[in-house]
């Protein structure tokens, strides 16, 4: 049963909205005025609201700014007097869903009402599809160095502060990034994910600020940038350590003076990015050999994160085993296998040089070439052969 909630002045009108409504099917809730709708509204999970505009305490206008703010998907009609149309038509430039004129005729409110539920079931369908499209890969560990890194996440990730992710090949620098954005202020807007590490160094300015069409011999048509791209959400460039000190200036700019300009452009473009970075690299060690700049380093490392390798984390192996075994069955079709102890043992006491990438192939590996259960035996044939 869907819940609306009936906010106006005059006893008369909430009572006929209500007898009406009721008799619809809906659920119904009354507030004799704003502040009083607003902790109502505040308190419960509401469809739709029916809000009138003149009221005392908090009127329409100031109701519907706060609900604006608190949940903008919950869909406010105002009811509006005679007197008070043009107030109505503002009210819906801000936000409103739209507004029924006193005395309201019952067809134009029923028929409102339902479009006012379609929407709201829409705006749901929509969260729960874009929930399962961007779900971010859970963060396994129960190791002290990856208790560290969630609890720094938590702290950091509602600030606006910069951070720079650091660690070897694998190790899983790009999902802190992601974690990161998900637990943001900038969660709605997007991720752009920049590899600097595989971009040709004459084309990185191209890729990050864009470039105006004539502006170089392939330059066919205007090119929006990664900074553009990113604007209202978060840019992460990866493998920093590998950017030309040409594109490191022009970032140390925008990231100054929150504007760039497209390569072969005269006209400054703002934007609100967040940027994080990942390096495999020693940055102060880049520093020294003058093939990273220092004032770009001071920027971007306000917060540093540092994600050990999987040599430095072996009691999280299980868990990451468990957590691949399930995917890559999943993936093939087939149910989930079984793994020796002993096997897990063997697992753990290896070099991993690829660290947790290097660990999900092995799982692959032997998902495809076992029986029914991996065994010790199946770890020294496929992963181990020396041994």
């Amino acid at each position: 049963m869907s819940n609306i909630l009936i906010i106006d002045d005059e006893k008369a009108i909430r009572k006929t909205l209500t007898e009406i409504l009721s008799y619809e099917g809906y659920k119904i809730e009354e507030a004799g005025d704003g502040e009083e709708g607003l902790r109502k509204f505040k308190e419960k999970n509401f469809d739709v609201v029916l809000c009138d505009i003149k009221m005392p305490k908090l009127d329409g206008i100031e109701f519907l700014d706060k609900v604006r703010e608190y949940n903008p998907d919950v869909p406010v009609i105002m009811i509006s007097g005679h007197g008070t149309i043009e107030t109505a038509v503002e009210a819906v430039k801000k936000g409103a869903y739209d507004y029924i004129a006193k005395p309201p005729d019952l067809n134009r409110l029923l028929i409102t009402i339902r479009n006012a539920m379609d929407k709201t079931n829409l705006v749901a369908e929509a969260k729960v599809l874009k929930r399962k499209v961007s779900k971010v890969e859970e963060m396994i560990g129960e190791s002290e160095p990856i208790i560290r890194i969630k609890e720094t996440i938590e702290k950091v990730a509602p600030t606006e502060a910069r951070i720079l992710i650091t660690g070897e090949n694998g190790v899983g620098k790009e999902l802190v990034a992601r974690w990161v954005h998900e637990k943001s202020g900038r969660a709605t807007g997007p991720l752009v994910e920049v590899n600097c590490a595989a971009i040709p160094g004459e084309l990185i300015e191209s890729e990050l600020f864009g470039h105006e069409k004539g502006s170089f011999t392939s330059a066919v048509k205007q090119r929006i940038g990664k900074f553009e791209q990113a604007n209202n959400g978060t840019l992460f460039l990866d493998e920093i350590g590998d950017m030309s000190l040409k594109a490191q200036a022009k970032v140390l700019r925008a990231l100054q003076e929150g504007r760039i300009t497209r390569v072969g452009g005269d006209k400054d473009i703002n934007v609100d990015v967040r940027v994080i970075a990942a390096t495999n690299k020693d940055l102060l060690n880049e520093v020294e050999e003058k093939n990273f700049r220092l004032d770009l380093y001071h920027r971007l490392s306000v917060i540093i994160v540092h994600v050990p390798s999987l040599n430095e984390r072996r009691e999280d192996i299980p868990l990451l085993v468990d957590k691949f075994l399930t995917d890559v069955c999943s993936e093939y079709g087939i149910p989930k296998k079984t793994i020796e102890a002993e096997a897990i043992e063997e697992l753990k006491q290896h070099n991993w040089t690829g660290n947790i990438r290097e660990l999900r192939n092995v799982v692959e590996r032997l998902v495809i070439l076992s029986g029914k259960s991996i065994a010790v035996s199946d770890v020294h044939t496929y992963v181990l052969p020396n041994k």
